[in-house]
């Protein structure tokens, strides 16, 4: 088991979840692949630099697709949003004001640190 792993508590929560037809090929175990999808997505690594103990890439890839169009994401962020109300803390960029002048900053313009000015 890595780092991040899901643990059996967060596994017992998302494995009803998922959906489970079955196919004329043997699946690659839901948890080894989800547990891909989360390595991709915590690293921002490719992913055909998936590790090999999470199945092949092109399985993860597409498992993470089809998931994404069955609307399977939705619900797993809803049953555990569900689970800790508390834990939900979200802000819209649309109130939180920026300086007019915030996004024209000069190109190439070097900073200088403060311990410098302080010597001076």
């Amino acid at each position: 088991m890595a780092r991040f792993d899901l643990s059996e508590a967060e596994w017992r929560l998302i494995e009803p979840l998922l959906p489970n037809k079955p196919r004329g090929v043997a699946r690659v175990d839901d948890r080894r692949v989800l547990n891909g999808i989360f390595y991709v997505l915590r690293t921002g690594s490719p992913w055909r630099d998936l590790p090999a103990r999470y199945g092949p890439h092109t399985t993860v890839y597409n498992r993470f697709n089809r998931w994404a169009k069955a609307g399977v994401w939705v619900r797993v962020f809803e049953t555990l949003a569900a689970g800790a109300p508390a834990s939900m803390h979200l802000i819209d960029s649309s109130i939180v004001r920026a300086h007019q002048h915030a996004a024209g900053g000069k190109k190439g313009v070097r900073i200088t640190p403060s311990a410098v000015l302080v010597a001076d």
